[in-house]
């Protein structure tokens, strides 16, 4: 697998075992390649994980090998790396890692680290999210290009309650749309402002866009997925390499670029000379903060005006207050009244 190599990131020396290790198979990508490419994107993953409890999604045999989610801090974990404190829906808890540094994203990678899946939250306060996460998730019979139109229909949503999305690719066929929040809500209510973008966007776009929890409701559109705003469900972080064969990665976009560049167009090959080009094009987030206010009082109105309250939680969720009953129509209309 070759020597060990060492490798730089602001001021700290990590090292990187078996760098010869192929871990993209289809292109030849080995694990000095993945750790080449965070050396490259740095400052930008950083600016995704600074200071937010991180899970961990690692392959440490590669792509084509077993895979498994790290959500509590390694014990091999050095000093410098920080942990929080975190609650999950079933009342257990853990300390994950949070990325203050750039080597904690290297010593990451030497660990098989393809994906970061950062919570929605800082470690001085990990029960109010700082921001609002919109999944855009084509399901079957749709792709990106109908992704692509549902995200600019839901930038005017954003801009009419005076809110800011900045666009990623998913990695994958989707999309998705971070807004940078106050850290005033819980995750409650940031979840239901979610609902309430997604309620809007099915008035907007009914033969484009659902809501709906069940798959076998969902049809032929996108799917915005508001549960991904629940505690414990993480995205992708922007740069985040993507554990499929071509090494694709998690692509923060300009919103003049939505519907002109393509998930194909970045990966780890390809992604640090756009980089060394542009520089992280999201690097303005954390210079805003907006307030849910005008989405919490949609979700009022649609509550009050329509009947319409909250929407399913995964199976793996306590029952929450207001939720309605947690059964798919199918199985329902077939259960004796």
């Amino acid at each position: 697998m070759g020597d060990a190599v060492e490798l730089q990131a602001g001021g700290r020396t990590v090292r990187l075992s078996s760098p010869d290790k192929v871990f993209f198979p289809e292109r030849g990508y080995t694990k000095l390649d993945l750790a080449r490419y965070y050396q490259a994107v740095a400052p930008g993953i950083l600016r995704a994980l600074r200071e937010r409890p991180t899970t961990l999604e690692r392959y440490p045999d590669g792509v084509t090998g077993e895979s498994f989610f790290q959500k509590r801090a390694p014990k091999n974990m050095p000093d410098w790396i920080p942990t929080a404190h975190i609650t999950f829906p079933s009342g257990r808890s853990a300390d994950e890692m949070c990325p203050t540094e750039e080597a904690a994203v290297l010593w990451a990678a030497q660990y098989g680290t393809l994906t970061f899946h950062p919570w929605p939250v800082r470690r001085t306060d990990v029960d109010h999210p700082d921001e609002l996460r919109i999944d855009l998730d084509p399901q079957p019979g749709t792709d990106y290009d109908d992704a692509v139109h549902a995200a600019h229909e839901l930038r005017s949503v954003l801009e009419e309650s005076g809110l800011r999305g900045w666009p990623k690719t998913s990695g994958g066929r989707g999309l998705h749309v971070f807004v940078p929040i106050e850290p005033r809500w819980t995750f409650t209510q940031v979840r239901r402002a979610a609902i309430a973008v997604g309620r809007e966007m099915e008035r907007r776009m009914p033969e484009r866009v659902t809501i709906k929890w069940w798959k076998e409701e969902r049809g032929e559109r996108i799917f915005i997925d508001y549960n991904q705003t629940a505690r414990d469900r993480t995205i992708a972080s922007a740069y985040s390499v993507r554990p499929r064969p071509h090494a694709p990665v998690s692509a923060p976009l300009r919103w003049e670029e939505v519907g002109v560049a393509h998930p194909r167009d970045f990966d780890i090959a390809t992604m640090p000379a756009r980089y060394a080009e542009l520089g992280d094009v999201h690097a303005d987030m954390d210079d805003h903060a907006y307030s849910l206010d005008a989405l919490l009082d949609l979700a009022r109105r649609d509550e009050r005006d329509h009947g319409l309250g909250d929407l399913p939680y995964p199976p793996e969720y306590p029952k929450m207050p207001g939720e309605p009953r947690r059964v798919q129509p199918s199985r329902a209309r077939k259960s004796p009244s």
